[in-house]
């Protein structure tokens, strides 16, 4: 029988990269297909912000942070909430990636030359109780040089197959099939797209100018989520988030499609957990977009005031940068898809980052003179342009004209000044003292006793209305769609699964496609800088395993 290669990978994005490598690594041959031009090599992982999820790593212990490998896991298991009969192979992804990472992880990977930020970051700090979600202590590591950091020492090992004749890249390669010999997958077929220039993230065509049929001993689907497709986005939107929003933004472009995800269905792959979705609340539209409705996530500090869309304070604990989905279930309830940051120059200054690489230049471009300049700037340049730009922002000098300005962004008066001014100075009187009622106030207290926040992250309380901290900045927030969290079911060696629990011969996935392990490693929710660190493990684990298949 003859084969085109020992493995074929679908999808060139991180998952893939990692998997093609190890292959490499092994000496297997390996074909690389994706239907995006050459360009777009890394998929989404470029445009991320490279947060990574390490336990107890030298760059916690330099911030005076406890972390455990026991600690770690509660958190975990306190926030995937794992309860339905098909969270069995994800419960046990959960249990080896938090043993990958508070061991192996952090070592692998500065072995092949990535650093790391000096900070750590606390993202999802939960704000419940200590079996419940979130983060117990700050475990965000930057990746430095972002996303395009992370994913270059994953492309170096593969354009070193390519060089020792053992890798092909075909780009622009759309799969439309996969078909089986004797019981097992082994026969992939598509359509091949006509040459495309377009630049990184735009819509590069979808002409067919041929089709192609390949064979090989293993497949592994690298493909990615649904995040780029809203109508599946909506067709698989949780009955427990009530209805899905009438306008979204898109975190990713439009090629994150979904559709090889039924395409393994169709083979007989056991695809769980659809209605598990990771989508953000604090989506705002790109001024200088790159794809259709591009979104840009605010990576918020913990002091701005989050109202819904009719000026109501959200509830406790949803403050910014705690609960993505308990934001997500509320505002789903109030019957607007759209809430507001309410803060001023001060604030914004210290607390915003931007989501992605192209908005963080100076770690992006891992220059330590930019990083300098940019803690020392009153507002860093990237999100100066969005208040100078961004149409969800409204920056005035006094209240009366903010909410104005904030109506006229909605074409809708919902917001009354009145009302919206007892909110503020109701939380501003909070501020006189250490003492305070207010949990959003002490927990802004409580952030402050981590070095790393109070250094760059967290601004000293002070009054939103203060003249000398403003202007006065409004922000208005809306869905940013981003992550699968269910996906093709695996076991711990990536090996798709079918209905009946048993291997689906000559099938792998790894990545987003597989829920970043095991059809749904997250469960209901995510502590962040986990889903790049999902996609290096099982797409590791995918190449590994399918390497000693073919063997």
């Amino acid at each position: 029988m003859t084969y085109d290669a020992d493995v074929i990978v679908i999808g060139a994005g991180l998952a893939g990269l990692v998997a093609t490598a190890e292959l490499v690594d092994a000496g297997r041959k390996v074909i690389l297909l994706d239907q995006e031009p050459e360009q777009s090599i890394g998929g989404q992982a470029h445009w991320s912000f490279g947060g990574l999820f390490f336990v107890d790593s030298p760059e916690q212990r330099r911030m005076r942070i406890k972390d455990s490998h026991a600690l770690a896991l509660q958190d975990w298991l306190g926030t995937a909430g794992f309860d339905r009969e098909e969270d069995a192979w994800p419960r046990r992804w959960a249990e080896a990636y938090v043993d990958f990472a508070a061991g192996e992880k952090r070592p692998w990977l500065h072995r092949q030359g990535v650093r790391f930020f000096p900070v750590v970051g606390w993202a999802e700090r939960g704000g419940y109780d200590a079996n419940g979600h979130g983060n117990s202590v700050p475990r965000f590591h930057i990746t430095w040089g972002t996303g395009p950091g992370l994913v270059e020492p994953f492309e170096r090992r593969v354009r070193a197959g390519v060089a020792r004749g053992l890798v092909r890249l075909a780009f622009r390669h759309r799969v439309t099939g996969l078909s089986a010999t004797a019981g097992a997958v082994d026969t992939v077929t598509g359509e091949i797209l006509e040459p495309s220039d377009a630049v990184r993230g735009t819509a590069s065509g979808r002409e067919a100018t041929g089709s192609f049929s390949l064979r090989a001993q293993a497949v592994i689907v690298t493909s990615g989520g649904i995040g780029g497709n809203h109508d599946l986005v909506r067709a698989q939107w949780p009955a427990r988030l009530g209805t899905p929003p009438q306008r979204m933004l898109s975190g990713v472009p439009a090629h994150v499609d979904g559709l090889m995800l039924g395409i393994a269905e169709a083979a007989g792959a056991s695809h769980i957990n659809k209605d598990r979705m990771w989508h953000y609340t604090e989506g705002i539209r790109n001024w200088n977009p790159i794809w259709a409705k591009h979104g840009i996530r605010i990576l918020p500090g913990p002091s701005p005031l989050w109202l819904d869309a009719t000026g109501k304070r959200l509830p406790v604990p949803l403050f910014p940068g705690f609960d993505t989905l308990g934001t997500l279930d509320h505002i789903m309830k109030t019957g607007h898809d759209h809430t507001w940051f309410v803060l001023n120059q001060r604030i914004i200054g210290k607390e915003f980052a931007l989501s992605g690489s192209e908005q963080n230049p100076d770690l992006t471009g891992k220059s330590v003179r930019d990083v300098i300049t940019r803690a020392r700037q009153a507002v860093p340049g990237p999100v100066k342009a969005f208040m100078d730009n961004g149409a969800d922002f409204v920056v005035e000098r006094d209240l009366s004209a903010l909410v104005r300005g904030m109506n006229a962004v909605t074409k809708e008066d919902l917001l009354d000044e009145a009302a919206v001014r007892r909110e503020i100075v109701a939380r501003d009187r909070e501020i006189a003292n250490p003492f305070t009622k207010d949990l959003q106030v002490t927990a802004i207290h409580g952030a402050r006793r981590y070095l790393g926040d109070k250094l760059i992250r967290t601004a000293a309380p002070h009054r939103i209305l203060d003249p000398g901290a403003g202007p006065l900045i409004a922000v208005r927030l809306s869905i940013l769609t981003r992550k699968s969290l269910g996906g093709l079911e695996t076991d711990l060696s990536s090996r798709v699964l079918t209905g009946t629990g048993e291997p689906l011969p000559g099938v792998y996935a790894a990545g987003e496609a597989a829920g970043f392990g095991g059809g749904g490693v997250h469960g209901y929710r995510a502590l962040e800088g986990t889903f790049l660190g999902g996609c290096i493990f099982s797409g590791r684990a995918a190449g590994r395993a399918a390497a000693r298949a073919v063997g």
